[in-house]
């Protein structure tokens, strides 16, 4: 878990757009961050083989 003073802070807005910090708004990860979705990789994992997100598939060959 993130501590919660780092998403506090990520959620506020930035002074500097420069150190504004990417978050998954769902478990506050801060590494992984997919910007095209705006969440983390394990989230969107997640997310898309419960179906929950249009138009992603799960690739196979």
């Amino acid at each position: 878990m993130s501590r919660t003073a780092l998403e506090v802070r990520a959620r506020r807005k930035a002074k500097f757009s420069s150190r504004r910090m990417n978050r998954c708004p769902i478990c506050g990860r801060p590494r992984a961050f997919m910007r095209k979705f705006g969440i983390c990789r394990v989230c969107f994992r997640n997310m898309a083989l419960a179906g929950e997100l249009p138009g992603v598939r799960k690739s196979s060959w």
